[in-house]
Order: C-alpha cells, then sequence, then structure tokens
C-alpha cells in the first residue's frame, strides 16, 4: 500500500515496525524485522528525508515517528508541488515543441517547391506517414503494387490501420490481382476488411500512392525501389489528378472477395495487361515488376496468350489482338 507514497518494500517495513512499537530503536527494530543494522538505518533515513520520523540523535540510532496525519499531510503535499513543478515543465516543454514545429513548417527544405517535397529514404518516408496517418479525419487512399506485401511491412503497418479504423476513417486499398495467391497478404487484407476497410484488386497499377483526407499525398519517387524516396504533395491541384486517377482504377477493380473478372471475350484481365505492356515494348522483367509476379509467370502468360491468337511470335499477337479488339488500332 505504501508503495505508492514513494516507500520501498524495506523501508514501508521499517515504517510499520514503529508506528507498531514505537519506543524501539534501530537495534530493537533490526531484531523484530530479521534485518541488517545498516538497513534499519538506511531506512531511517529515507523516512526522515520523507518527514514520517524525526531522528532523534546523531548516531541514527534512535527515531520518533511522526502523527502519521501529519506526516501524510506534509508527504502529499510535497507530492503535488512535485506534480505542479513537473506540469509546469511540460508546458514549457510544449511551448518550445510548439515554436520549433512552426518554425520549421515556415522554414521551406531546400529541395522542395510549392506543394512538393522530396523524401530521401524509408526512415523519413515512414516518420512522414505515421505523421499523416494520425492527423487524417476522413479517407486514406492507397495504391499499394508490387504484389505479395513484405510480412514485417504487413506488421508494421497494422498499428497505424488500425487506429485509424477505429477513428472511423474511410480506408480504401488497391492491391495487384496477384496478391491472390499469397495467403499471408490475403490475410492481412482480409484482416483490414474485418476492421472496415475496402479492398480491390487490379492486374495493374501505376505507382505507390498514399492519399490523406484529399489533401496530402505521398508517391514513390522510384517505382522499383519505393524505400528509396518519395514526393510528399500538397498542391490542391495535383492532389485532384491522384484522386481522380485512384477513383478511375477503383471503378475497375475487382472487391476481394469475388473472382477477377475477364473483359473483351475470353481474355482475362491480366491477359490484357500482359498485352498492352508487350505492345509498349516493356521487358518480360518489366512486365512481371508491373504485376508484381515472377518473369516465369510472365512467359507463361506469353505463350498462353500466343495459343489463344493463334500467333506464331509477339508480334504477330499484337496484330491479332488489334484485329480482335483487345488492343487499341492506335496508342490510347
Amino acid at each position: 500500500m505504501f508503495t505508492r507514497l514513494g516507500l520501498d518494500a524495506v523501508t514501508e517495513a521499517v515504517y510499520r515496525g514503529m508506528l507498531a512499537h514505537p519506543q524501539d530503536g534501530v537495534a530493537e527494530l533490526a531484531a523484530r524485522l530479521a534485518m541488517d543494522g545498516q538497513d534499519v538505518r538506511d531506512a531511517l533515513v529515507r523516512l526522515s528525508e520523507m518527514a514520517l520520523v524525526r531522528i532523534c540523535d546523531d548516531e541514527g540510532s534512535q527515531a520518533r515517528v511522526v502523527d502519521p496525519r501529519l506526516a501524510m499531510e506534509l508527504l502529499l503535499a510535497r507530492q503535488q508541488a512535485e506534480l505542479t513543478a513537473q506540469q509546469q515543465r511540460m508546458e514549457t516543454a510544449r511551448a518550445a515543441a510548439a515554436e520549433l514545429i512552426a518554425v520549421y513548417a515556415e522554414t521551406p527544405a531546400p529541395d522542395s517547391q510549392a506543394g512538393l517535397r522530396y523524401l530521401q529514404g524509408i526512415d523519413a518516408i515512414r516518420d512522414q506517414i505515421e505523421l499523416l496517418s494520425g492527423e487524417v479525419r476522413e479517407e486514406f487512399l492507397t495504391f499499394a503494387p508490387g504484389g505479395p506485401q513484405a510480412p514485417e511491412n504487413m506488421r508494421a503497418s497494422r498499428p497505424l490501420n488500425r487506429s485509424m479504423l477505429e477513428r472511423g476513417i474511410k480506408m480504401r486499398t488497391i492491391y495487384l490481382d496477384s496478391i491472390r495467391r499469397d495467403q499471408p497478404t490475403i490475410e492481412h487484407a482480409e484482416w483490414l476488411e474485418s476492421l472496415g476497410a475496402q479492398v480491390r484488386t487490379v492486374p495493374t497499377l501505376p505507382n505507390r500512392v498514399i492519399v490523406f483526407d484529399r489533401r496530402a499525398a505521398l508517391i514513390a519517387a522510384d517505382t522499383g525501389n519505393t524505400g528509396a524516396g518519395a514526393a510528399l504533395v500538397t498542391s490542391p491541384g495535383m492532389i485532384t489528378l491522384l484522386c481522380s486517377l485512384f477513383e478511375h482504377v477503383w471503378r475497375s477493380a475487382d472487391p476481394l472477395g469475388t473472382t477477377p473478372r475477364s473483359e473483351a471475350g475470353a481474355l482475362s484481365k491480366q491477359q490484357l495487361a500482359v498485352l498492352r505492356m508487350m505492345a509498349e515494348g516493356r521487358t518480360d522483367e518489366a512486365i512481371a515488376n508491373g504485376l508484381g509476379v515472377s518473369s516465369r509467370t510472365v512467359r507463361r502468360t506469353v505463350t498462353g496468350l500466343l495459343s489463344e491468337l493463334n500467333a506464331r511470335s509477339r508480334f504477330q499477337a499484337g496484330v491479332r489482338a488489334v484485329q480482335l479488339g483487345h488492343l487499341p488500332a492506335t496508342p490510347d
């Protein structure tokens, strides 16, 4: 009980002993409590500092218990004074922090322009995500390319995601279709949905993008290495453009619990995506990165397309795709 007043176990035992036997000296207390005499003396010193006892001689062998009612009032008054001082220090620190934040906000970064600032490295990106996520009040939108997500990244994101969803934030995330074959990522997406988020998938995504309340956004600077850096966008015009892109992709995306729909006849969305990227002249590796799958999967898909289109080469497959309406005759 007395630990709440700042007494350790030994000091409390000595104090209780003195309350029960106020005439005992150090030797008697040590014997009664089965303690070393020096431990009793040290406890008496602590009790004296707390105004619970008064030392009666220079050697510290005799002490008198202060009336507990008076002692408790003195002790509580001292703790109240310490608490008040701590609160004053906190207010001073809070004011200093607010001043520092204001100065930082008014000072443009050397590599920033109006509405755009570059963040270097994964630590700066994570700090900004944590800061902006804590300020979100309505909506959180995400493009999550790269296919199956890294387990450590999913674990690290859960506290922030849970916090936002429990605050009633509307969260929508678009993954690649390839996550449907990765159980850990599917379980993470289902966990998000269980808390109220909405998740959809598409064959390809342009880049990793996060939009916070339609007032700020983060865009990966390198689609192949999203941890290298990011652009922090606050320009209203650019935010509007990103939100329009998100809504366009969201409308064509498939909800997590459904099977991706086929388009243009018998071709799947993934086959169509491969056709489009082949027509753009991308390599198998670039196509694989765009789909979040392996190069082997891309080669297997291309082989299936050649058979489906009755073509002997990729060039002929492109021609047949245009003839059948799978691709536009001219670039979009």
